[in-house]
Parts: C-alpha cells; structure tokens; sequence
C-alpha cells in the first residue's frame, strides 16, 4: 500500500483530456503511434483523451514525456514575447477550410464576463462543495516607486502575517456564489443554443436547468475543470439529443417553426440534418469553437467533424440560396453564423429559472435518491429477516399417495372384511379362549 501510494505521488501530471489531443495534434502525431509509443492500443489511447481512463505507472511518464511542449530557448525565455490574443478556429483539414472568428462575441453565447474563480480543493458534492481559489492578487508596484512604509509599530504583525511588501487578498468567493456566476454566465446562451439543437423551447430550458443540477451535484469536479461552461455544455446536449424524449408527448414534436420564410427554411433544415450533424454545425459556426474543440466534444476525430461540417452545409445550401451564393467556406461560416443569431434572437426563447432554485433542487433532488436508497436497503434487509425466521430448518419430505403394490392393496384406512374374514371373526367370538390375558385377543 505505502508503495503504490509512493508511485502516485511521484506520477507525472497529466493535462485535462481536451488539452492531450490539443497536444497531440499539435505535434502531428496520430493515435496509432502515440499507441506504439506508449506500448498500448488504439482505444486506450482514445479512453484517455476522451477521459474515460487515465495512465498509471510506466505508461503514464511515457505518455506525459510525449504530450510535453517543446522547451523554448533560453534567449526566448530571457526576453518572452507579449502575448496574443488566442484564435477561435484552428487549422483544419483541406478538405474543410477555416472560417476566420467574427471580431464580435458570437451572438448565441453570453457576453463574457470575468472569469470565475474556481476552488482550490475539491469536497463534497451537492450540500458543501469545495471553496473557491482566490483570483490573482494585483501585480507589485514597478520597482520605480519606492515601497510604502509601515506604521510605527505594525512591523512585526505585518511580517507576522505575510512577511514584508505582501500584498493582501482579495476576499474569496463562497462555491454558491460561484456557481451563480457561471450560471448567469453560460445559462442564457445555452438555453438560446439547445433551441436550435430540439427546436423545443420548453426541452431546451430542461436541458440546461437539469445540466447545472448535475454541475452543482459535482461541484467539486466542475469547478477545477478547465472549462466549466464547456462541462455543462456537452451535459445539457447530451440530455437534449437523448432519443428517450420521443416517448414523451410534450417532447414528441417540435414547436411551430418563425413565420418569416428565410427564417423558417433555416429552421426546418436544421432539424432535417441528424442530430450528430447538427451538434457539429452549432458547435462550429454557431458558438465559434474551433475544428479540434468541436470533434473531442462530439466524441469524434477530427478528420470526422470536418466531414460532418461539410455535409451539414452541403444540406443547408440546397434549401438555401444564399449560402449556396457564398464563395468560400470562410463566408458560408460567417453567414451561417449571423443567420443562427438572428434566428435565436428572433423566437422567444424562455429565459431559465433562478441559480438558487437549480441547486436547491439539485440539492432536495440528491436527498430524494438518498432516502430512496436507503428506504430499498432497509426493506431488502427486512425481507430477507423474514425469510430466514419463518423458512424450516430441515427437510420434511411429502407424503407420497397410496397406491397399490404387488397385489397387496395400499394402507389408505380400513378396509370392508371379506366372507373369509367374517367366518373368522364369528368363530373367535364363540369359541372360549384359554390363556394368559396378554394372548387373548379382544374382538370388539
């Protein structure tokens, strides 16, 4: 126990999964031979950048040994260069071009706000997550300024607390205010998204409220993830595009399509297009995520998503003249792009229900389970006590029925006396007996 507790200390860190494909790919590198590589099949290495399972042992330093970026020079590292803005698309395949990222957010997302602070330590799920990390503190003043001096007699409680020149903390935000952050973050646009994704507007609002249910019941795990908005993203699509909502009447049908017929042939041709297609349309051209990011969300590889992209504009462009009119793939996106915004905008999407009324019923639906859980435990319990105290201890075998054997008829009772039987009877009833008592039969 002490040994393997050693070796998983000492294990190397590993980056999230989304982040290991990025790397991989990155570096050119296919699944097969990061596979040869590390000395494991195909799917494993799929299991692992899907996040399913992880490396242990020698497999896992070969496998961070593989996925470590290259180490920069050290005239880099002496003078590193001012940073740039990150793209929202990345290379593609030649099959599938690039569509550049519109300068503005993209309209079926919410405006995005400060980054929310997530916890240091994971805790418990649904009634104590976990306190958030602090942001960073405000950078120390340029070398320039001369350092404020402490009053006369806070030296010591100043070096006591910090030691000198610290900077104090900004105060830390409680999970519950956290997870109200995101919430009123990512909720909006998701609700907005999903819409497009069922076409159902009341669908679209469940899918998101019981989405951030099950981010507050795993808090603890979403809060250190490196995209939240990302985790209940792919939850709340998940549940939407499950084919169990056929069953139900209020989800049997979409609602009425817009009234405007360029509207409503964008639309009814959106919902036309299978549900793995359309995920990666919305994906893609709707929220602006690029190649990469949109086939590890699909669970697809990339080559994949790029074919599933340019069959679903394909299908759009027979029903759409003026996407059909674009001249590039990088038009087609923007148009697309505007076209999803301005469709989302124009329908009355319901606007999801309060942060504190999700995770009060995340939180009562948990209890729910518990006691279910618990109320099944006790009468599996109860039912086999029962069963042991009136069960028998031994074998009683069953009284097999009479029948007759070898002529001689069966012991059922007694039996009507034969002539022969009555001529003997009536010759011991006169006849006197002579004897002890004991060997005299009485005749009744």
């Amino acid at each position: 126990m002490t040994r393997s507790t050693t070796d998983e200390a000492a294990a190397p860190p590993l980056p999230s999964p989304k982040e290991r494909r990025r790397l991989r790919e990155a570096k050119s590198l296919s699944e097969e031979q990061v596979a040869e590589a590390v000395g494991v099949t195909r799917a494993t290495v799929r299991s692992w950048e899907t996040g399913r399972t992880s490396p242990r042992g020698r497999k896992r330093t070969l496998y961070a040994k593989l996925l470590a970026p290259d180490p920069t020079p050290a005239s880099a590292s002496a003078s590193p260069p001012e940073p740039k803005p990150r793209p929202t698309r990345a290379s593609a395949p030649a099959t599938t071009p690039q569509a550049p990222a519109p300068e503005t957010a993209p309209s079926l997302a919410a405006p995005a706000p400060d980054p929310v602070p997530a916890p240091t330590t994971p805790a418990a799920p649904a009634t104590s997550p976990a306190q958030s990390a602090p942001p960073a503190p405000a950078a120390p003043p340029p070398p320039s300024e001369p350092a404020p001096k402490p009053k006369p007699g806070t030296e010591g409680k100043a070096g006591a607390e910090s030691g000198a020149g610290a900077v104090p903390e900004a105060p830390r935000l409680s999970p519950e205010e956290a997870f109200d952050a995101l919430y009123a973050h990512a909720a909006p646009g998701l609700v907005r998204q999903t819409y497009l994704l069922t076409g159902r507007r009341r669908l679209a609002r469940e899918s998101v409220e019981r989405a951030f249910q099950l981010a507050w019941h795993r808090w603890p795990e979403v809060a250190v993830d490196r995209d939240p908005a990302g985790w209940v993203r792919a939850a709340a699509y998940e549940y939407a595009m499950s084919p169990w909502h056929r069953l139900r009447r209020a989800h049997r049908h979409p609602d009425a399509p817009p009234t405007e017929p360029a509207r409503r042939a964008l639309f009814e041709a959106l919902l036309d297009l299978p549900p793995a297609y359309r995920r990666t349309l919305l994906l893609y051209d709707g929220v602006g995520l690029d190649l990469p990011e949109t086939a590890a969300e699909t669970e697809a590889s990339t080559p994949a998503a790029a074919g599933r992209l340019e069959v679903a504009r394909a299908a759009l462009a027979e029903r759409l003249p003026e996407l059909a009119a674009a001249g590039s793939p990088a038009e087609q996106s923007e148009l697309l792009h505007d076209r999803l915004g301005g469709l989302v905008r124009a329908e009355h999407v319901p606007a999801p229900a309060p942060a504190r009324k999700v995770r009060t019923g995340s939180e009562d639906k948990a209890r729910l389970w518990t006691r279910a859980a618990i109320a099944f435990a006790a009468l599996l319990i109860g039912a086999t006590a029962l069963t042991l105290h009136t069960a028998p201890t031994h074998y009683e075998p069953p009284i097999a029925p009479p029948e007759r054997v070898g002529g001689v008829p069966p012991r059922g009772g007694p039996q009507k006396l034969t002539a022969q039987d009555l001529k003997l009877q009536k010759s011991l009833n006169e006849q006197l007996a002579h004897g002890p008592e004991r060997l005299v039969p009485e005749l009744r």
